[in-house]
């Protein structure tokens, strides 16, 4: 690992600024302690990057389960009850991964993958543009697309242009555009611009401006919009901001209901955005899901214990590792580091940061997950790519995560289906013999009860008078359901005076009396015809 230090180094730094703000703002969209958010991010970091076998995977506490929380956490009564089910969803993670389950995650089509990617990248432009902008609405950390008070996204957006900080809109322009010009322009300058990165140069800048203008009436920063981290006064101040667990709840049949939905909701949230970071991967490894189910596992577990969040490995964590050079976990786990020692070492000088400029650099992450030109290349690939990847899409930005992943595999099964439906089968006219329409029908290799439609209405297509010549020499696999269709066929094939001309590896048959005898099929089962 230390020999890829000179790119993980850098990286770690660009993921632990990434990873702070969105650490305190995920707590505080969970209704829970911000310190708890930090613990998460700690051990994600460190913990679970040991233990995963994924290189640039970064875990810590995710917007997806905020909505969970924030209902646990109420209904549970209190803080310390929901840890037993966090603990608890963990030990549930951990059998998972004995059990794995991990494989779950391969199910999911490439374009439902894409189209997560792409969603997360729009919701963290559009949830930024607040605090960039030094909005006064804690907006960018709604983490619905509907907010409570009837508005949404949209309708605070346009409220901005009349409420805009101008010290943080002037340091947020200033980092945006100087992150841009390090990316495209100053780092292929030189070694000292590529170990330098343009996300460290933003937040000393940032801490310079607050310092410089912080008692100017039009510039200065309020406390609204910069960096919130809880700054200890001694030892036992520190100690006091964890929680535990209060294991007395675990008696409670809803602690238990929580356990498995966090379980569940971190598993699969999980497994996506290892399938998704592996996607972007520039080296393409390849990450064991059930060991990460168990890292996770164990994550949870210690992250409960402890008075954390729940965790689970997260996207924009991982794209920024990835954007900035990370190639081994060093990079995870030196940023878990980073927060660690940030929180006890330097909280105060983590404080002068201005959210504005965290933003900016959340906005370049937003923009490189959801570029213009993936749009238009997947829409040149074709309907059956296009359509669930733009409804993810949709379905995240409009509602949240899992809904929009929901609505993207249901729309590709959807897909599957129609398209099994339409090559079950390939049926012409070859020529007229005998005064009579010659027709060739060829199934496909494996033909199941979704094609049962498309093979009936063909079949009945057919005129009086004809004849069909059948061909299943490339089936290997045929459900009952149409072995029905056949005889059923057949016996009408009689009444139109039909002529069938069976062809199959068993053999030439004129005109089978019953396609049951012929292929020797059990009810309802699905058998090899090789």
């Amino acid at each position: 690992m230390f020999k890829t230090l000179k790119s993980d180094l850098p990286a770690s730094v660009v993921v632990f600024f990434v990873a702070l703000p969105l650490c305190l703002g995920i707590a505080l969209a969970s209704g829970a302690p911000l310190f708890s958010g930090l613990i998460a991010g700690i051990i994600g970091g460190i913990v679970v990057g040991a233990l995963s076998g994924s290189k640039i995977g970064v875990s810590g506490p995710a917007a997806g389960l905020a909505a969970i929380v924030l209902t646990a956490i109420g209904t549970l009564g209190g803080y310390e009850n929901f840890l037993v089910a966090v603990v608890l969803g963990g030990v549930i993670q951990l059998i998972f991964g004995v059990l794995k389950a991990g494989i779950i995650g391969y199910y999911f089509p490439s374009s439902v993958i894409k189209g997560m990617l792409t969603g997360i990248g729009i919701i963290i432009i559009l949830k930024q543009i607040p605090n960039f902008f030094g909005y006064d609405e804690n907006s960018a950390w709604d983490l619905e697309f509907f907010e409570i008070d009837g508005g949404n996204t949209f309708s605070e957006l346009i409220a901005i242009f009349g409420n805009i900080q101008p010290g943080a809109a002037l340091i947020g322009v200033i980092s945006l555009l100087l992150l841009i010009l390090w990316d495209k322009v100053f780092s292929k300058k030189g070694k000292f611009f590529e170990i330098i990165q343009g996300p460290f140069v933003v937040v000393v800048l940032g801490i310079i401006f607050f310092t410089i203008t912080q008692n100017n009436d039009v510039l200065a920063i309020g406390s609204a919009h910069m960096v919130s981290v809880p700054i200890p006064e001694d030892l036992d101040s520190f100690i006091g901001q964890f929680s535990f667990p209060n294991f007395s709840a675990i008696t409670n049949p809803e602690v238990w209901i929580v356990a498995f939905t966090i379980a569940l909701v971190a598993s699969l949230e999980t497994l996506l955005c290892v399938e998704a970071s592996d996607k972007i991967d520039p080296d393409k490894n390849v990450t064991p899901t059930n060991r990460e189910l168990l890292a996770q596992g164990t994550g949870n577990v210690l992250s409960g214990l402890v008075g954390g969040l729940p965790i689970t490995q997260v996207i924009v964590r991982s794209s920024a590792n990835i954007q900035s050079g990370g190639k081994t976990k060093l990079s995870t786990i030196l940023h878990g580091f980073l927060l660690l020692i940030s929180v006890i070492l330097i909280p105060t000088l983590l404080n002068k940061i201005p959210l504005s400029v965290l933003a900016a650099i959340l906005l370049i992450v937003g923009y490189k997950l959801a570029k213009p030109s993936l749009f238009k290349k997947m829409y040149g690939l074709g309907w059956k790519q296009s359509i669930p990847f733009f409804v993810t899409v949709i379905g995240i930005v409009f509602t949240d995560l899992l809904v929009g992943i929901g609505l993207g595999l249901l729309v590709g099964i959807v897909v599957i289906l129609l398209k099994s439906y339409q090559n079950s089968h390939f049926l012409h006219i070859e020529d007229k013999s005998n005064g009579k329409s010659k027709f060739k029908m060829v199934l496909a290799e494996e033909v199941t009860f979704f094609n049962k439609g498309a093979i009936l209405k063909e079949l009945d297509k057919l005129p009086r008078d004809s004849y069909l010549e059948f061909d299943v020499t490339k089936t290997r696999f045929l459900d009952y359901d149409i072995i029905e269709i056949l005889e059923d066929f057949a016996f009408k094939a009689k009444e139109k005076n039909i002529d069938i001309k069976l062809i199959s590896k068993r053999g030439i048959v004129e005109n089978p009396p019953s396609f049951i005898e012929f292929f020797q099929l059990r009810p309802k089962s699905k058998i090899s015809l090789s």
